[in-house]
């Protein structure tokens, strides 16, 4: 059974007792309710967090989570920056007292070396081809936008960051966010909930309704093409905005991406552009969700030779699924297959945690994915088909490329 109720600093605690695990899991979660004013801000901030506060080292913090056996979470989303931990539960107390150390004391001291490394890793990341063109379809998809602040965009201003920034930003998320505490596990709520309130609720008070971030538009056709002389395939990345979660056209969304590319062999574009045609290396769907928006995209790895077939082959389904209801089949399959996906992702004591906080800090509610179970259940053919003629737009969309020069 999940109870609801506030600490003393008007945090929204949820907790769900799961009787006989052995691990206890806790996560916390932060609105970000404005823009980074500086790409990368965020990005290191959620990193130096765990790299050291008042009391411990980064080194001396480090071996504290390895000798309780304590696996702690620093993650950063475009609306809410994520800590969590999960712990044995007898170190349930030494797990909190670390996270409020952390959250209260960070001295972010690794700020260059972080700096530097953040670098390493992004160029790295830069050096695929497929994540060369997926970061040029988000910076043209969230063009003037936060959510466009992708590996480009940062590596070209992370030199403007100065530790003060990144001490500030945190400081202001602390004292004007939406906060959203789970946790699941099989002690009684009654034995741990004095100690969070004595930790985490000594936090700033969870704030609502100071949300600056604007909702992104997309009002033409918008192309991105990059070229690099190793390449073998060509990686192609064509895409929409969408409604997002808690919107009435999601459920239907939800499923038309199953069927359309997401649920591997059995989706249309597999069965249509790898198995008939023989186009693609790699080819599906996927459904995107942020605060504000949806980002449904298809993507193919196919041989250079293919990438016009290819777009013919993406028009093709999308004009299919535009013009011919879904059949029943297809319908019920993809209605299973969300019901099993949102189990999947529940299995363990985290994941329920981390989904609980999610949705809270949201606003759509801790139990939104059950909601969202039902929902879909009532979706009809119909539905998807008017979803697909309203939103799949041939004036309105992004298309990237990288090729062979």
């Amino acid at each position: 059974m999940t109870e609801v109720s506030k600490l003393q600093n008007d945090v929204q605690f949820i907790y769900k007792q799961n009787k006989n695990t052995p691990r206890m899991a806790l996560c916390l979660n932060f609105s970000i309710n404005q823009p980074e004013e500086i790409p990368g801000i965020y990005t290191l901030m959620a990193r130096l967090l765990l790299q050291g506060t008042k009391k411990y080292n980064s080194e001396q913090l480090a071996n504290e989570f390895e000798k309780y056996a304590i696996d702690f979470a620093s993650e950063l989303f475009p609306n809410y920056l994520r800590v969590k931990f999960v712990c044995l539960n007898e170190d349930f107390s030494k797990a909190l007292e670390l996270m409020d150390d952390i959250l209260k004391n960070s001295t972010f001291e690794e700020f260059e070396k972080e700096r530097i490394k953040l670098i390493g890793e992004i160029s790295a990341e830069l050096d695929s081809p497929r994540t060369t063109a997926m970061d040029a379809y988000y910076r043209e998809l969230f063009e003037n936008h936060y959510y466009g602040n992708s590996l480009v965009r940062i590596l070209d201003n992370i030199g403007k960051v100065s530790k003060e920034d990144v001490i500030n930003a945190f400081k202001y998320i602390l004292n004007n966010s939406k906060k959203s505490l789970a946790v699941v596990g099989t002690l009684d709520k009654e034995k741990i909930f004095d100690e969070i309130n004595q930790t985490l609720g000594k936090l700033p008070v969870s704030t609502a309704g100071n949300f600056m971030i604007q909702k992104p538009v997309l009002e033409t056709v918008k192309t991105a093409e990059n070229k690099k002389s190793d390449l073998n395939q060509a990686h192609i990345i064509k895409g929409w905005l969408l409604p997002t979660y808690g919107e009435v056209d999601y459920p239907a969304i939800v499923l038309l991406n199953i069927i359309l590319g997401s649920c591997g062999l059995s989706s249309r574009l597999f069965l249509e552009l790898r198995d008939k045609k023989g186009l693609a290396y790699v080819v599906r769907s996927s459904y995107e969700t942020y605060k504000l928006a949806g980002n449904f995209m298809i993507y193919i790895a196919t041989a250079p030779t293919n990438i016009d077939t290819c777009l013919k082959g993406f028009d093709e389904e999308i004009r299919k699924i535009k013009t011919e209801p879904v059949t029943e089949e297809e319908l019920e399959n993809a209605k299973t297959n969300i019901v099993g996906k949102y189990e999947f992702l529940a299995e363990t004591n985290i994941q329920q945690a981390c989904s609980y906080a999610k949705f809270d800090v949201l606003g759509l509610g801790y139990n939104y994915s059950e909601n969202i179970k039902q929902q879909v259940q009532s979706v009809t053919a119909n539905e998807i088909l008017k979803c697909a003629q309203k939103y799949f737009s041939d004036d309105k969309y992004v298309l990237s490329v990288i090729k062979p020069e």
